[in-house]
């Protein structure tokens, strides 16, 4: 396993990409960026802080799924999201983010075509079947999905997926995603989400929330436990049982990533991380952080 960086050679990698990364932003700032994803790595996937600081994609149990017509999803503050469509889960998120990183070379608005087994196994799940019918209904919860979303000077609405088709006889798939999804980037409107660590949490939908919500802050600050429960959108009403469904939650995301966390007294969960190579260039550009020479 490849060592895990320190805060302070990601400061340094960062100083070393922002130039570049600032030269690739102004050549796409006027015939890539409108349809044309940001190149993550490829053990990342990129995903817009507005659906991982909300309850869009949110802790939901399993069984039948409730049908929300204009339904205001918790955010945080300055995020607004409006949901058409069925409850959409973590499960759906995986799909959405591997959709978004197909999508990612090819332009926003490209046929993207796949079979399902390649699908399937990108998320980490199996070929049996049962994969594939409910793939299916991953794909349909996803273009159902019509959501109105504002981020400070950010906005899009539209469907989640565009739109697809599908060859029975073949398994094969090809899905647009809607080009306008762009406006929910920028160049500071999304983070990188490691998929390897999001895998190991799989059957673990609050961790894996935790992880993205976690993923998009460079510097995480302290959190209440009743604001992260309204922010997941945890059907547990009860502060008591969700705390305890936080802790075990948050140990095993400190096992997956080594992030440490602590709930103190007053009920605020604080957590500590290395920020990544772009978060840190993020904290260099606020001066949030100095490097040191």
């Amino acid at each position: 396993m490849r060592p895990k960086r320190t805060f302070e050679e990601n400061l340094a990698l960062a100083k070393a990409r922002g130039q570049q990364a600032a030269a690739l932003q102004i050549v796409g700032a006027d015939k890539l960026l409108d349809v044309q994803l940001p190149l993550w790595a490829e053990v990342c996937r990129g995903v817009p802080n507005s659906v991982l600081r909300s309850a869009l994609f949110g802790v939901v149990r399993r069984g039948p799924r409730s049908f929300q017509q204009r339904v205001q999803k918790a955010s945080v503050e300055g995020i607004r999201i409006i949901h058409t469509g069925p409850q959409l889960d973590q499960a759906d998120l995986d799909v959405w983010e591997q959709a978004l990183q197909l999508a990612r070379t090819g332009g926003l608005g490209c046929r993207i075509q796949f079979t399902a087994s390649q699908f399937l196994k990108s998320i980490g799940r199996g070929n049996g079947k049962s994969q594939h019918e409910w793939l299916k209904g991953a794909f349909a919860r996803l273009a159902a999905s019509v959501v109105e979303i504002k981020d400070a000077h950010r906005a899009y609405f539209g469907p989640i997926l565009h739109h697809g088709g599908r060859d029975d006889q073949t398994g094969r798939y090809v899905i647009e995603m809607n080009p306008k999804i762009i406006e929910l980037y920028g160049l500071d409107g999304w983070s990188s989400v490691e998929f390897g660590q999001r895998m190991a949490l799989k059957k673990r939908p609050l961790a894996q929330w935790l992880h993205g919500y976690y993923s998009s802050h460079a510097k995480p600050f302290p959190v209440k436990v009743e604001t992260l429960q309204r922010l997941c959108g945890s059907q547990n009403v009860a502060i008591k049982g969700f705390k305890q469904e936080l802790k075990s939650a948050l140990e095993k995301l400190e096992e997956v990533t080594y992030w440490t966390w602590e709930i103190d007294a007053s009920d605020l969960v604080h957590l500590s991380k290395v920020p990544t190579v772009s978060q840190a260039r993020y904290l260099l550009r606020r001066g949030l952080v100095h490097s040191r020479s």
